[in-house]
Protein backbone atom coordinates (compact mmCIF):
# COMPACT_ATOMS: atom_id res chain seq x y z
CA UNK A 1 0.00 0.00 0.00
CA UNK A 2 1.00 3.44 -0.82
CA UNK A 3 0.01 6.19 0.92
CA UNK A 4 0.85 10.57 0.55
CA UNK A 5 2.38 12.01 2.98
CA UNK A 6 2.67 16.17 3.72
CA UNK A 7 6.03 16.26 6.35
CA UNK A 8 5.58 19.74 7.63
CA UNK A 9 7.37 22.10 9.56
CA UNK A 10 4.67 21.93 12.51
CA UNK A 11 2.08 19.48 11.54
CA UNK A 12 2.20 16.74 9.46
CA UNK A 13 -0.52 14.87 7.67
CA UNK A 14 -0.84 11.46 5.86
CA UNK A 15 -3.75 10.21 3.18
CA UNK A 16 -4.55 7.38 0.81
CA UNK A 17 -6.51 7.53 -2.25
CA UNK A 18 -9.79 5.37 -1.21
CA UNK A 19 -12.70 4.89 -3.25
CA UNK A 20 -12.17 7.15 -5.87
CA UNK A 21 -10.98 10.01 -3.83
CA UNK A 22 -8.18 11.34 -1.67
CA UNK A 23 -9.35 10.50 2.06
CA UNK A 24 -6.86 11.46 5.11
CA UNK A 25 -6.24 9.49 7.87
CA UNK A 26 -6.53 10.35 11.09
CA UNK A 27 -4.24 9.84 14.40
CA UNK A 28 -4.55 7.76 17.55
CA UNK A 29 -6.41 11.05 18.69
CA UNK A 30 -8.61 11.26 16.23
CA UNK A 31 -7.30 14.08 14.26
CA UNK A 32 -5.68 14.84 11.15
CA UNK A 33 -3.08 17.06 12.02
CA UNK A 34 -0.19 15.53 13.90
CA UNK A 35 2.23 18.30 15.19
CA UNK A 36 5.87 17.33 14.16
CA UNK A 37 7.77 17.27 17.31
CA UNK A 38 9.41 14.67 19.23
CA UNK A 39 9.64 14.33 22.96
CA UNK A 40 10.72 11.83 25.41
CA UNK A 41 9.57 11.31 29.30
CA UNK A 42 10.68 10.76 32.11
CA UNK A 43 11.65 7.19 31.68
CA UNK A 44 13.06 9.08 28.17
CA UNK A 45 10.82 7.34 26.26
CA UNK A 46 9.59 8.40 22.88
CA UNK A 47 5.96 10.86 22.21
CA UNK A 48 5.68 11.87 18.97
CA UNK A 49 2.45 14.54 18.16
CA UNK A 50 0.60 15.98 20.31
CA UNK A 51 1.87 14.43 23.26
CA UNK A 52 5.32 15.49 22.54
CA UNK A 53 4.11 19.39 21.71
CA UNK A 54 2.27 19.27 25.25
CA UNK A 55 5.80 17.92 26.36
CA UNK A 56 7.79 20.80 24.65
CA UNK A 57 5.95 23.38 26.85
CA UNK A 58 6.58 21.96 30.18
CA UNK A 59 9.76 20.25 29.62
CA UNK A 60 11.59 22.11 26.39
CA UNK A 61 14.90 20.65 26.93
CA UNK A 62 13.56 17.04 25.94
CA UNK A 63 11.87 17.92 22.68
CA UNK A 64 12.49 19.11 19.65
CA UNK A 65 10.47 20.91 16.58
CA UNK A 66 10.48 22.81 13.51
CA UNK A 67 13.56 20.37 12.79
CA UNK A 68 12.24 20.41 9.26
CA UNK A 69 14.05 23.81 8.53
CA UNK A 70 17.50 21.73 9.16
CA UNK A 71 17.28 19.03 6.80
CA UNK A 72 20.29 18.05 5.18
CA UNK A 73 22.64 19.65 7.30
CA UNK A 74 24.50 18.61 10.76
CA UNK A 75 22.10 20.37 13.16
CA UNK A 76 21.37 17.95 15.96
CA UNK A 77 19.06 18.18 18.73
CA UNK A 78 18.91 16.52 22.23
CA UNK A 79 15.56 14.22 22.63
CA UNK A 80 16.06 11.10 25.10
CA UNK A 81 19.59 11.36 26.25
CA UNK A 82 20.80 11.48 22.62
CA UNK A 83 21.41 14.14 20.00
CA UNK A 84 19.30 13.00 17.00
CA UNK A 85 19.76 14.15 13.28
CA UNK A 86 16.81 15.86 11.62
CA UNK A 87 16.29 12.84 9.53
CA UNK A 88 16.05 10.88 12.69
CA UNK A 89 13.62 13.15 13.83
CA UNK A 90 11.52 12.49 10.83
CA UNK A 91 11.54 9.32 10.50
CA UNK A 92 10.34 9.47 14.01
CA UNK A 93 6.78 11.63 12.92
CA UNK A 94 6.93 9.20 9.69
CA UNK A 95 6.95 5.77 11.65
CA UNK A 96 4.07 7.76 13.59
CA UNK A 97 1.82 8.81 10.66
CA UNK A 98 2.89 4.91 8.71
CA UNK A 99 1.25 3.43 11.83
CA UNK A 100 -2.29 5.45 11.98
CA UNK A 101 -2.46 4.54 8.10
CA UNK A 102 -1.79 0.70 9.15
CA UNK A 103 -4.46 1.32 11.74
CA UNK A 104 -6.89 2.84 9.58
CA UNK A 105 -6.56 0.90 6.53
CA UNK A 106 -6.10 -2.67 8.06
CA UNK A 107 -2.89 -3.37 5.79
CA UNK A 108 0.45 -3.06 5.78
CA UNK A 109 1.95 0.76 4.61
CA UNK A 110 5.72 0.27 3.04
CA UNK A 111 5.40 2.94 0.27
CA UNK A 112 4.87 7.05 0.29
CA UNK A 113 4.61 10.19 -2.13
CA UNK A 114 6.19 12.52 0.64
CA UNK A 115 5.97 16.57 0.06
CA UNK A 116 8.86 18.87 -0.25
CA UNK A 117 9.07 22.44 -0.43
CA UNK A 118 9.88 23.54 -4.27
CA UNK A 119 12.61 25.08 -2.99
CA UNK A 120 14.15 22.54 -0.65
CA UNK A 121 17.93 22.02 -2.42
CA UNK A 122 19.17 18.70 -3.49
CA UNK A 123 20.58 18.11 -0.30
CA UNK A 124 17.46 18.43 1.96
CA UNK A 125 15.24 16.61 -0.44
CA UNK A 126 17.59 13.43 0.21
CA UNK A 127 17.73 14.10 3.22
CA UNK A 128 13.81 13.66 3.20
CA UNK A 129 14.10 10.71 1.56
CA UNK A 130 16.83 9.14 4.00
CA UNK A 131 14.02 10.07 6.63
CA UNK A 132 11.63 7.90 4.98
CA UNK A 133 13.46 4.90 4.54
CA UNK A 134 14.72 5.53 8.14
CA UNK A 135 11.41 5.12 9.06
CA UNK A 136 10.75 1.64 6.62
CA UNK A 137 9.19 3.71 3.60
CA UNK A 138 10.08 3.35 0.33
CA UNK A 139 10.40 7.03 -1.21
CA UNK A 140 10.51 6.61 -5.08
CA UNK A 141 9.53 10.24 -5.75
CA UNK A 142 9.17 13.02 -3.74
CA UNK A 143 6.37 15.83 -4.67
CA UNK A 144 6.77 19.18 -4.54
CA UNK A 145 4.29 20.87 -1.95
CA UNK A 146 2.80 23.50 -4.76
CA UNK A 147 2.38 20.85 -7.14
CA UNK A 148 0.24 18.71 -4.70
CA UNK A 149 -1.52 22.14 -3.92
CA UNK A 150 -2.58 21.85 -7.58
CA UNK A 151 -3.47 18.36 -7.66
CA UNK A 152 -5.52 18.54 -4.90
CA UNK A 153 -7.77 21.43 -6.88
CA UNK A 154 -7.58 18.62 -9.93
CA UNK A 155 -6.13 21.63 -12.35
CA UNK A 156 -4.85 18.65 -14.11
CA UNK A 157 -7.99 17.55 -15.81
CA UNK A 158 -9.81 18.29 -18.45
CA UNK A 159 -8.91 20.49 -21.78
CA UNK A 160 -8.69 24.14 -20.07
CA UNK A 161 -5.18 25.51 -20.08
CA UNK A 162 -4.32 27.69 -17.26
CA UNK A 163 -1.44 29.13 -15.74
CA UNK A 164 -1.58 28.42 -11.72
CA UNK A 165 0.89 30.51 -9.44
CA UNK A 166 0.84 28.52 -5.66
CA UNK A 167 1.46 30.17 -2.52
CA UNK A 168 2.38 27.74 -0.52
CA UNK A 169 3.68 29.49 3.99
CA UNK A 170 3.13 26.87 6.10
CA UNK A 171 4.96 27.16 9.78
CA UNK A 172 8.77 26.78 8.24
CA UNK A 173 9.21 27.83 4.81
CA UNK A 174 7.31 30.14 1.82
CA UNK A 175 7.08 27.89 -1.49
CA UNK A 176 6.23 30.24 -4.68
CA UNK A 177 4.83 27.90 -8.23
CA UNK A 178 3.94 29.12 -11.39
CA UNK A 179 2.55 26.21 -13.11
CA UNK A 180 1.04 25.62 -16.59
CA UNK A 181 -1.54 22.87 -17.10
CA UNK A 182 -2.99 21.51 -20.02
CA UNK A 183 -4.37 18.23 -21.32
CA UNK A 184 -3.69 16.24 -18.61
CA UNK A 185 -0.10 18.03 -18.28
CA UNK A 186 0.90 19.58 -15.13
CA UNK A 187 4.25 21.42 -16.02
CA UNK A 188 6.05 23.50 -13.29
CA UNK A 189 7.26 25.99 -15.32
CA UNK A 190 9.26 27.81 -12.45
CA UNK A 191 9.99 27.77 -8.46
CA UNK A 192 11.32 30.18 -5.91
CA UNK A 193 10.54 30.84 -2.01
CA UNK A 194 12.18 31.26 1.36
CA UNK A 195 13.19 28.07 3.48
CA UNK A 196 13.15 30.47 6.32
CA UNK A 197 10.11 32.48 6.47
CA UNK A 198 7.03 30.89 7.81
CA UNK A 199 4.46 30.81 10.32
CA UNK A 200 6.73 30.46 13.55
CA UNK A 201 8.79 33.82 12.18
CA UNK A 202 5.37 35.32 12.87
CA UNK A 203 5.06 33.88 16.12
CA UNK A 204 8.56 34.76 16.94
CA UNK A 205 8.12 37.93 16.31
CA UNK A 206 4.91 38.24 19.01
CA UNK A 207 7.34 36.17 21.61
CA UNK A 208 10.04 38.93 21.62
CA UNK A 209 7.32 42.16 20.94
CA UNK A 210 5.78 40.39 24.70
CA UNK A 211 9.33 40.40 26.19
CA UNK A 212 10.80 43.58 24.39
CA UNK A 213 6.81 45.37 25.98
CA UNK A 214 6.30 43.41 29.53
CA UNK A 215 8.08 40.33 29.98
CA UNK A 216 11.86 42.23 30.63
CA UNK A 217 10.46 44.48 32.67
CA UNK A 218 8.35 41.48 34.56
CA UNK A 219 11.70 40.03 35.33
CA UNK A 220 11.46 36.97 32.98
CA UNK A 221 14.58 35.59 31.92
CA UNK A 222 15.90 35.75 28.61
CA UNK A 223 15.70 34.06 26.08
CA UNK A 224 18.97 32.11 26.10
CA UNK A 225 17.43 28.44 27.34
CA UNK A 226 15.00 26.11 26.33
CA UNK A 227 13.20 27.64 29.94
CA UNK A 228 9.65 26.08 30.84
CA UNK A 229 8.18 30.02 30.86
CA UNK A 230 9.88 30.55 27.20
CA UNK A 231 8.06 27.49 25.79
CA UNK A 232 4.50 28.81 27.06
CA UNK A 233 5.30 32.24 25.72
CA UNK A 234 5.78 30.88 22.17
CA UNK A 235 2.42 28.40 22.75
CA UNK A 236 0.75 31.57 24.06
CA UNK A 237 2.17 33.91 20.86
CA UNK A 238 1.19 31.23 18.38
CA UNK A 239 -2.65 31.40 19.94
CA UNK A 240 -2.60 34.86 19.74
CA UNK A 241 -1.45 35.08 16.07
CA UNK A 242 -4.11 32.90 14.77
CA UNK A 243 -6.72 34.93 17.14
CA UNK A 244 -5.57 37.94 15.48
CA UNK A 245 -7.26 36.82 11.93
CA UNK A 246 -10.20 37.20 13.49
CA UNK A 247 -10.24 39.52 16.29
CA UNK A 248 -9.18 43.25 16.39
CA UNK A 249 -6.74 42.45 19.96
CA UNK A 250 -5.72 39.55 21.42
CA UNK A 251 -4.43 38.98 24.94
CA UNK A 252 -1.14 37.19 25.99
CA UNK A 253 -1.05 35.99 30.04
CA UNK A 254 1.37 33.78 30.95
CA UNK A 255 2.61 32.61 34.98
CA UNK A 256 5.97 32.83 36.21
CA UNK A 257 6.70 32.37 39.67
CA UNK A 258 3.54 32.32 40.77
CA UNK A 259 2.68 36.02 38.58
CA UNK A 260 0.20 36.08 36.00
CA UNK A 261 1.93 38.52 33.38
CA UNK A 262 -0.49 39.71 30.56
CA UNK A 263 -0.35 41.57 27.44
CA UNK A 264 -2.67 42.69 24.93
CA UNK A 265 -1.58 43.20 21.29
CA UNK A 266 -3.41 44.97 18.88
CA UNK A 267 -3.87 43.58 15.29
CA UNK A 268 -2.79 47.23 13.84
CA UNK A 269 0.60 46.68 16.04
CA UNK A 270 1.35 43.39 14.82
CA UNK A 271 0.85 44.37 11.19
CA UNK A 272 2.82 46.94 11.51
CA UNK A 273 5.72 44.96 13.30
CA UNK A 274 5.41 42.15 10.31
CA UNK A 275 5.95 44.47 7.79
CA UNK A 276 9.43 43.36 7.14
CA UNK A 277 8.45 39.73 6.96
CA UNK A 278 5.87 40.90 4.28
CA UNK A 279 8.54 42.06 2.28
CA UNK A 280 10.42 39.18 1.84
CA UNK A 281 7.09 37.46 0.56
CA UNK A 282 7.10 39.66 -2.33
CA UNK A 283 10.45 38.66 -3.68
CA UNK A 284 10.16 34.95 -4.54
CA UNK A 285 6.29 36.43 -5.84
CA UNK A 286 8.86 38.40 -8.01
CA UNK A 287 11.61 35.87 -9.32
CA UNK A 288 8.80 33.34 -10.30
CA UNK A 289 7.23 35.44 -12.18
CA UNK A 290 10.12 36.61 -13.65
CA UNK A 291 11.75 33.30 -14.22
CA UNK A 292 8.75 32.19 -16.07
CA UNK A 293 8.20 35.29 -18.24
CA UNK A 294 4.69 35.50 -17.06
CA UNK A 295 2.59 38.90 -16.56
CA UNK A 296 0.88 38.50 -13.10
CA UNK A 297 -2.42 39.85 -15.49
CA UNK A 298 -2.30 36.80 -17.44
CA UNK A 299 -2.54 33.81 -14.16
CA UNK A 300 -5.70 31.81 -14.71
CA UNK A 301 -5.82 31.24 -10.60
CA UNK A 302 -3.86 31.55 -7.41
CA UNK A 303 -4.03 29.18 -5.09
CA UNK A 304 -3.18 29.34 -1.28
CA UNK A 305 -2.02 26.58 0.37
CA UNK A 306 -0.54 26.54 4.22
CA UNK A 307 -1.86 27.70 7.60
CA UNK A 308 -0.15 30.74 7.44
CA UNK A 309 -1.71 32.11 4.50
CA UNK A 310 -5.10 32.61 6.67
CA UNK A 311 -3.43 35.47 8.02
CA UNK A 312 -5.51 38.92 6.40
CA UNK A 313 -2.21 40.80 6.17
CA UNK A 314 -1.16 37.70 3.91
CA UNK A 315 -4.39 37.90 2.29
CA UNK A 316 -4.46 41.11 1.45
CA UNK A 317 -1.04 41.94 0.37
CA UNK A 318 -1.47 39.13 -2.52
CA UNK A 319 -4.95 40.33 -3.26
CA UNK A 320 -3.22 43.87 -3.87
CA UNK A 321 -0.36 42.81 -5.89
CA UNK A 322 -2.75 40.26 -8.54
CA UNK A 323 -6.26 42.10 -8.30
CA UNK A 324 -7.84 38.90 -7.91
CA UNK A 325 -9.22 36.54 -4.92
CA UNK A 326 -7.22 33.33 -4.43
CA UNK A 327 -8.90 29.60 -4.62
CA UNK A 328 -8.84 28.41 -0.89
CA UNK A 329 -11.99 26.49 -0.80
CA UNK A 330 -9.68 23.22 0.82
CA UNK A 331 -8.56 23.54 4.19
CA UNK A 332 -5.27 25.03 3.31
CA UNK A 333 -3.88 22.79 6.01
CA UNK A 334 -4.62 19.69 4.30
CA UNK A 335 -4.32 20.63 0.86
CA UNK A 336 -0.98 19.48 0.12
CA UNK A 337 -2.13 16.29 2.00
CA UNK A 338 -4.50 15.55 -0.21
CA UNK A 339 -2.26 16.02 -3.47
CA UNK A 340 0.00 13.83 -1.85
CA UNK A 341 -2.96 11.26 -1.66
CA UNK A 342 -3.68 11.93 -5.46
CA UNK A 343 -0.01 11.19 -6.62
CA UNK A 344 0.07 8.07 -4.60
CA UNK A 345 -3.16 6.65 -6.31
CA UNK A 346 -1.59 7.62 -9.94
CA UNK A 347 1.40 5.40 -8.80
CA UNK A 348 -1.16 2.78 -7.53
CA UNK A 349 -3.27 3.48 -10.83
CA UNK A 350 -6.38 3.87 -8.62
CA UNK A 351 -9.63 4.17 -9.95
CA UNK A 352 -11.38 7.51 -10.83
CA UNK A 353 -7.86 9.08 -11.90
CA UNK A 354 -6.87 10.04 -15.08
CA UNK A 355 -3.14 9.75 -16.29
CA UNK A 356 -1.49 12.69 -15.86
CA UNK A 357 1.88 13.88 -16.51
CA UNK A 358 4.18 15.85 -14.24
CA UNK A 359 7.25 17.67 -14.87
CA UNK A 360 9.44 19.66 -12.18
CA UNK A 361 12.56 22.27 -12.89
CA UNK A 362 15.91 22.31 -10.89
CA UNK A 363 15.20 24.64 -8.04
CA UNK A 364 18.63 25.49 -7.66
CA UNK A 365 21.55 26.61 -10.29
CA UNK A 366 24.51 24.15 -10.82
CA UNK A 367 27.93 25.03 -12.06
CA UNK A 368 31.30 24.74 -11.50
CA UNK A 369 34.63 26.93 -10.16
CA UNK A 370 36.34 28.70 -12.12
CA UNK A 371 38.81 31.70 -12.33
CA UNK A 372 37.51 35.16 -14.26
CA UNK A 373 39.24 37.66 -16.21
CA UNK A 374 38.76 41.02 -15.11
CA UNK A 375 40.85 42.44 -17.57
CA UNK A 376 44.28 41.77 -18.95
CA UNK A 377 46.17 40.84 -16.27
CA UNK A 378 43.91 40.47 -13.49
CA UNK A 379 42.21 37.41 -12.80
CA UNK A 380 39.35 36.74 -10.08
CA UNK A 381 39.60 33.18 -9.07
CA UNK A 382 36.91 31.13 -7.08
CA UNK A 383 33.95 32.75 -9.22
CA UNK A 384 30.76 30.58 -9.85
CA UNK A 385 29.85 29.14 -13.86
CA UNK A 386 26.42 28.24 -13.90
CA UNK A 387 25.88 25.52 -16.61
CA UNK A 388 22.21 23.96 -15.52
CA UNK A 389 20.64 27.37 -14.50
CA UNK A 390 17.82 27.21 -11.86
CA UNK A 391 13.81 26.44 -13.39
CA UNK A 392 15.15 24.31 -16.08
CA UNK A 393 13.21 21.65 -16.84
CA UNK A 394 13.86 18.05 -15.94
CA UNK A 395 15.46 16.08 -17.04
CA UNK A 396 18.70 18.28 -18.68
CA UNK A 397 21.78 18.15 -20.28
CA UNK A 398 24.27 21.05 -20.73
CA UNK A 399 27.54 21.62 -21.26
CA UNK A 400 29.85 24.50 -21.02
CA UNK A 401 33.56 24.84 -22.60
CA UNK A 402 36.91 25.68 -19.83
CA UNK A 403 40.58 26.55 -20.77
CA UNK A 404 43.30 26.07 -18.99
CA UNK A 405 44.85 28.86 -17.21
CA UNK A 406 48.40 27.84 -16.76
CA UNK A 407 51.00 27.31 -18.84
CA UNK A 408 51.89 23.16 -18.99
CA UNK A 409 49.52 22.13 -17.30
CA UNK A 410 48.56 18.24 -16.83
CA UNK A 411 45.76 18.16 -14.69
CA UNK A 412 42.44 20.58 -14.41
CA UNK A 413 40.20 20.21 -11.15
CA UNK A 414 36.64 20.56 -12.00
CA UNK A 415 34.58 21.36 -8.82
CA UNK A 416 30.96 21.25 -8.67
CA UNK A 417 29.07 23.66 -6.88
CA UNK A 418 25.05 24.27 -6.25
CA UNK A 419 23.54 27.86 -5.07
CA UNK A 420 22.83 31.07 -6.98
CA UNK A 421 25.89 33.59 -5.64
CA UNK A 422 28.55 34.96 -7.52
CA UNK A 423 31.16 33.25 -5.78
CA UNK A 424 31.66 29.67 -4.90
CA UNK A 425 32.34 30.21 -1.53
CA UNK A 426 28.34 31.32 -0.96
CA UNK A 427 27.48 28.51 -2.79
CA UNK A 428 27.50 24.32 -1.55
CA UNK A 429 30.13 22.54 -2.89
CA UNK A 430 29.18 18.74 -4.33
CA UNK A 431 32.38 17.07 -5.16
CA UNK A 432 34.67 17.63 -7.84
CA UNK A 433 36.50 15.40 -10.38
CA UNK A 434 40.32 15.98 -11.93
CA UNK A 435 41.36 15.68 -15.49
CA UNK A 436 44.55 14.92 -17.10
CA UNK A 437 45.30 16.94 -20.31
CA UNK A 438 48.20 17.51 -22.49
CA UNK A 439 50.85 19.89 -21.51
CA UNK A 440 50.24 23.32 -23.73
CA UNK A 441 50.27 27.21 -23.37
CA UNK A 442 47.86 28.54 -21.14
CA UNK A 443 44.33 28.39 -23.22
CA UNK A 444 45.46 25.78 -25.91
CA UNK A 445 43.68 22.92 -24.00
CA UNK A 446 40.06 23.06 -23.28
CA UNK A 447 37.85 20.78 -21.67
CA UNK A 448 34.41 20.27 -22.05
CA UNK A 449 32.39 19.69 -19.05
CA UNK A 450 28.93 18.55 -19.55
CA UNK A 451 25.89 18.16 -16.59
CA UNK A 452 23.05 15.42 -16.62
CA UNK A 453 20.72 16.13 -14.17
CA UNK A 454 17.34 13.75 -13.99
CA UNK A 455 14.21 14.18 -12.06
CA UNK A 456 14.99 12.04 -9.33
CA UNK A 457 17.81 14.62 -8.29
CA UNK A 458 20.96 12.52 -9.67
CA UNK A 459 23.21 14.86 -10.93
CA UNK A 460 26.60 13.17 -13.71
CA UNK A 461 29.28 15.37 -14.44
CA UNK A 462 31.22 14.07 -17.48
CA UNK A 463 34.77 16.54 -18.67
CA UNK A 464 36.31 15.45 -21.96
CA UNK A 465 39.51 17.01 -23.04
CA UNK A 466 40.14 18.23 -26.35
CA UNK A 467 43.46 16.20 -26.88
CA UNK A 468 42.35 12.94 -25.48
CA UNK A 469 39.58 10.03 -26.14
CA UNK A 470 38.49 10.04 -22.82
CA UNK A 471 35.83 11.31 -20.26
CA UNK A 472 36.36 11.32 -17.02
CA UNK A 473 32.97 11.10 -15.05
CA UNK A 474 31.05 11.74 -11.26
CA UNK A 475 28.13 10.76 -10.10
CA UNK A 476 26.67 12.84 -7.36
CA UNK A 477 23.80 10.91 -5.37
CA UNK A 478 24.84 12.34 -2.07
CA UNK A 479 26.02 15.89 -0.45
CA UNK A 480 27.82 16.74 2.50
CA UNK A 481 25.60 16.18 5.31
CA UNK A 482 23.39 13.71 4.11
CA UNK A 483 23.02 10.37 5.07
CA UNK A 484 24.87 7.78 2.65
CA UNK A 485 22.37 5.20 1.13
CA UNK A 486 25.81 2.75 1.94
CA UNK A 487 25.04 2.97 5.76
CA UNK A 488 22.04 5.23 6.90
CA UNK A 489 22.84 5.75 10.14
CA UNK A 490 26.43 6.85 9.43
CA UNK A 491 26.20 10.18 10.75
CA UNK A 492 28.35 12.62 7.91
CA UNK A 493 27.22 16.00 8.08
CA UNK A 494 27.44 19.52 6.63
CA UNK A 495 25.81 22.75 6.87
CA UNK A 496 23.90 23.02 3.56
CA UNK A 497 23.34 26.89 4.14
CA UNK A 498 24.98 29.60 2.33
CA UNK A 499 27.54 31.69 4.34
CA UNK A 500 27.40 35.08 3.03
CA UNK A 501 31.01 37.23 3.99
CA UNK A 502 30.17 40.73 4.27
CA UNK A 503 32.98 44.11 3.34
CA UNK A 504 33.89 46.02 6.46
CA UNK A 505 32.80 49.02 4.28
CA UNK A 506 29.60 49.87 4.55
CA UNK A 507 28.53 51.13 1.40
CA UNK A 508 30.51 48.63 -0.59
CA UNK A 509 28.85 46.11 1.60
CA UNK A 510 25.15 47.82 -0.06
CA UNK A 511 26.03 48.03 -3.61
CA UNK A 512 27.58 44.25 -3.34
CA UNK A 513 24.94 42.28 -2.00
CA UNK A 514 22.74 44.33 -4.26
CA UNK A 515 24.00 43.39 -7.21
CA UNK A 516 24.04 39.74 -5.71
CA UNK A 517 20.81 40.03 -5.44
CA UNK A 518 20.19 40.81 -8.73
CA UNK A 519 22.78 38.66 -10.35
CA UNK A 520 20.43 36.14 -8.32
CA UNK A 521 17.37 36.91 -9.77
CA UNK A 522 17.96 37.10 -13.45
CA UNK A 523 19.32 34.27 -15.97
CA UNK A 524 21.62 34.56 -19.11
CA UNK A 525 23.35 37.38 -20.73
CA UNK A 526 21.66 39.78 -18.26
CA UNK A 527 23.25 37.00 -15.57
CA UNK A 528 26.35 37.32 -16.97
CA UNK A 529 26.51 41.29 -17.34
CA UNK A 530 25.58 41.70 -14.34
CA UNK A 531 28.61 39.21 -12.85
CA UNK A 532 31.29 40.91 -14.73
CA UNK A 533 29.99 44.33 -13.05
CA UNK A 534 30.49 42.43 -9.17
CA UNK A 535 33.93 40.88 -10.76
CA UNK A 536 35.11 44.70 -11.37
CA UNK A 537 33.84 46.04 -8.30
CA UNK A 538 35.29 43.41 -6.29
CA UNK A 539 38.73 43.96 -8.45
CA UNK A 540 38.66 47.87 -7.89
CA UNK A 541 38.06 46.87 -4.02
CA UNK A 542 40.93 44.80 -3.63
CA UNK A 543 42.96 48.31 -4.98
CA UNK A 544 42.39 49.54 -2.21
CA UNK A 545 42.09 52.65 -4.09
CA UNK A 546 39.55 55.62 -2.25
CA UNK A 547 38.84 57.54 -5.82
CA UNK A 548 38.65 54.39 -8.11
CA UNK A 549 36.26 52.62 -5.27
CA UNK A 550 34.25 55.58 -5.36
CA UNK A 551 34.06 56.35 -8.88
CA UNK A 552 32.95 52.25 -9.21
CA UNK A 553 30.76 52.38 -6.84
CA UNK A 554 28.82 54.88 -8.51
CA UNK A 555 28.80 53.71 -12.15
CA UNK A 556 27.60 50.32 -10.72
CA UNK A 557 24.81 51.95 -8.90
CA UNK A 558 23.70 53.17 -12.19
CA UNK A 559 24.04 50.22 -13.81
CA UNK A 560 21.88 48.10 -11.20
CA UNK A 561 19.71 51.57 -11.23
CA UNK A 562 18.88 50.34 -15.08
CA UNK A 563 17.84 46.67 -14.44
CA UNK A 564 16.25 46.64 -11.27
CA UNK A 565 12.76 46.96 -11.73
CA UNK A 566 9.78 45.12 -10.15
CA UNK A 567 7.02 42.98 -12.06
CA UNK A 568 4.80 43.75 -9.41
Amino acid sequence: MIVGIDLGTTHSLVGVWKDGGATLIPNALGQLLTPSVVASDDERRILVGQAARDRMVTHPSSAAATFKRYMGSDRKFGVAGRMLRPEELSSLVLKSLKADAEAFLGETVDEAVITVPAYFNDAQRKATKAAGELAGLKVDRLLTEPTAAALAYGFTTGDEESTILVIDMGGGTLDVSLLHSFEGIMEVRATAGDIWLGGEDFTQLIATAFMAEAGNDAGLPPFAGKLPVHASILRQAEIIKRDLSDAEEARLEVNYQGRAIGWTLQREAFEKMCEPLMARVRLPLERALRDARVAPETLSRIVFAGGATRMPMFRRLIARLFRQLPVHHINPDEVVARGAAVRAGLIAKGSGLEERVLTDVAPFTLGIEVTSRVSEGMLLPGTFLPIIERNTVIPASRSHVVTTLQDNQTKLLVKVYQGESRMVRDNVYLGEVAVMIRPARAGEETVEVRFTYDTSGLLEVEAKPSSYDHVESLVIEGNPGVLSKVDIEHRRAELARLKVHPRDDAQNQAILARANRLYEENLGSMRTLIGAEIDRMRNVIEGQDPEQITAMRARLGEFLDSIDRSLL
